[in-house]
Parts: C-alpha cells; structure tokens; sequence
C-alpha cells in the first residue's frame, strides 16, 4: 500500500515563501508521475503542478507559473513544491498525488494515490 505525507505547510504573510515536502512509502513511484493540487474552502480541488517519472517535464496552473517550481528526488522517492511570491489567493489544502495516467483528478482518485494534504494559509 502507497502512503503518500505531506509537510511544511503553515501561515506565511503575502509575498512570503513555503516549501512543500511529499514523501512517498510502500512501493517505488518511480514510475509514475506526481505533483500537487490544491482545495481552498468552498472551491473544488484543482491541479497546480505534475512532473513526469523522468523529471523532465512539469506543468503548472497558469496562475502560478514564474511563482512555483516542483521538482522531485526519485532515489529518496520525494517530490517537493517550492512555492515563492505567495499570495492570499494561494491559500488551501494542498494534496500530494501520484498516478501512472493522465495527472487528473479522476484518474488519480480512480488509479492512483493521494495524500492527507498539508494547510497553507497566506495572510494578506
């Protein structure tokens, strides 16, 4: 069984920098790719960033490009989400993923693993 945990979430002002860790336990993800989605409070959970197996390619939400960069370490089987120039509008719970398929939030619901999500709250 895949076990995906979040950490370094937390309260930052506007402008602020938050680092995201995602480790993953139970089986190589080497594989698959992995990334981030976000749910803030009355909205629907949505994509903000993937990187394929190889690392070669990412993808990003247009409204945090040039902001957020995720990279990922697949030796120690950790993706992270160095997230810069944050803003109010940034707050939620952020969901580690992981699926083989398309990066989509049905695909990893159905196919793939999520993790509890860490809180990051930015205070304008």
């Amino acid at each position: 069984q895949v076990q995906l945990v979040e950490s370094g979430g937390g309260l930052v002002q506007a402008g602020g920098s938050l680092r995201l860790s995602c480790a993953a336990s139970g089986r190589t993800l080497s594989t698959y790719t992995m990334g981030w989605f976000r749910q803030a409070p009355g909205k629907e959970r949505e994509f903000v960033a993937s990187i394929y197996s190889s690392g070669g390619r990412t993808d990003y939400i247009d409204s945090v490009k040039a902001r957020f960069t995720i990279s990922r370490d697949s030796a120690k089987s950790m993706v992270y989400l160095q997230m810069n120039s944050l803003k109010p509008e940034d707050t939620a719970v952020y969901y580690c993923a992981a699926t083989q398929g398309t990066f989509s939030w049905s695909e990893v619901s159905w196919n793939g693993y999520w993790g509890r999500g860490t809180q990051v709250t930015v205070s304008s």
